[in-house]
């Protein structure tokens, strides 16, 4: 009896308690314009896809996926042209995977590439136990949450915001 009412009492703290899903709000404020791509894919072939970071450069500088390139959040006419010339598709990240569809949508529009977006963005990264970097290049496990209320979606590493 007492473990039953001990349950009865615990259910409502479960949900409180579990970690916010990157699922749920990608499909809330995405519309799966440009196609994703996991963190295994990229991880198994990161040297065949030019990898942009579309954060804010203080997201970045904190951390980042080895080889991405800062580009921000906005696309710049010499950045588009050197892009335009090389041959590798693109993969476009954020925290999550929000605003880089934004920048994938704009980008893919301007140069006619094939774009991706990193589903679940530098979070699933890192929770996927792979590698970040610093600005200086150094593995960290710090990562720019953007906010306080976007470090729920982040298992792993050290909350920065």
């Amino acid at each position: 009896m007492k473990f039953k009412l001990l349950v009865v009492l615990l259910i409502p703290f479960i949900g409180f308690c579990q970690k916010k899903s990157i699922d749920k709000l990608l499909d809330t404020y995405n519309t799966r314009s440009i196609p994703y791509i996991s963190v295994q894919q990229l991880k198994m072939n990161t040297e065949a896809f030019a990898i942009l970071d579309t954060r804010k450069k203080e997201e970045f500088d904190v951390s980042h996926l080895p080889g991405a390139v800062w580009v921000g959040e906005k696309t710049e006419d010499a950045f588009l042209d050197s892009l335009m010339n090389s041959k590798k598709p693109v993969v476009v990240y954020c925290s999550v995977g929000i605003r880089s569809e934004d920048f994938g949508e704009k980008l893919a529009r301007k140069t006619g590439k094939t774009v991706n977006n990193l589903y679940g963005g530098i979070f699933a990264w890192k929770d996927a136990g792979f590698k970040i970097v610093d600005a200086k290049g150094k593995s960290t496990q710090k990562v720019h949450t953007f906010s306080k209320n976007w470090e729920d979606y982040l298992r792993t590493g050290i909350p920065v915001h």
